[in-house]
């Protein structure tokens, strides 16, 4: 059973590293003895994550997850400095919260090519490795969003539905080649992305009643799904968009 569970040894790629989820995720995959190379903004970044790790399995990028000439060369350099690409976690993101009528057209599309786009563009570029090797394990950050619209936030929430729907498309074409593709959809997480909305005490206590864990989540609570679904104990699992909200959806 814990040869299941065993991804030591697995090469990851992880965007976002640098974030809240995407920090919580690189030090999980590392305990588990991954190697991992993660992608950031800038290069201003790149120490302070690895100080933060303090890890030889761990490499770091600079990305601009906006272009999709970075994107190509993110994932070639990786696969090159990994020797090969297990593992793609697309867990980068933005929102640009406000309402709608006050919602540019460059705000939206932003967020679109951001949250959903780039998500596309990477998976596609690590895809033709994954295929022909027959096993490869992609997965998403989808969010509460991918099922429910929000509020004042109807750009992130449009690319996160879409990030929801890309994952059944891609799982549905590419499973038959021995790859995985899903996603996790974090509940209320506390990290700077949604900043707005706990740093507001109404809609704090707001979210905090509706939940039956009678906590905001925080970014070690995704670390053991994400794990799962990369390991061989999920391989019969195609196209899930897996919630981690504290209960959220059930109430």
């Amino acid at each position: 059973m814990a040869d299941q569970f065993d991804i030591s040894g697995k090469r990851v790629l992880i965007t976002g590293g640098a974030g809240g989820i995407g920090a919580g995720l690189v030090a999980g995959f590392l305990a588990a003895g991954t190697k991992v190379l993660v992608s950031v903004r800038d290069s201003s970044q790149i120490d302070i994550v690895k100080q933060t790790h303090n890890n030889e399995a761990l490499s770091v990028l600079v990305a601009d997850l906006n272009d999709r000439s970075s994107i190509t060369k993110l994932v070639d350099s990786a696969r090159k400095s990994l020797g090969g690409i297990d593992v793609l976690i697309s867990a980068h993101g933005n929102v640009e919260p406000g309402p709608a009528v006050e919602m540019s057209d460059e705000s939206f599309a932003h967020q679109l090519q951001l949250n959903l786009t780039s998500v596309f563009q990477l998976a596609r570029a690590v895809a033709p490795e994954m295929i022909e090797r027959r096993s490869g394990k992609i997965i998403n950050i989808a969010s509460m969003l991918s099922f429910q619209g929000g509020l004042r936030a109807s750009g992130y929430a449009a690319a996160k539905g879409g990030v929801a729907q890309l994952t059944k498309a891609l799982a549905n074409e590419w499973s038959p080649h021995g790859v995985n593709v899903n996603a996790l959809a974090p509940g209320y997480i506390k990290t700077k992305l949604n900043r707005h909305i706990w740093s507001d005490p109404v809609r704090h206590q707001q979210v905090l009643d509706r939940l039956p864990s009678g906590r905001w989540g925080v970014p070690e609570d995704l670390v053991g799904p994400a794990l799962f679904l990369a390991s061989s104990a999920s391989d019969y699992i195609h196209g899930v968009i897996l919630p981690v909200d504290g209960g959220w959806l059930s109430r």
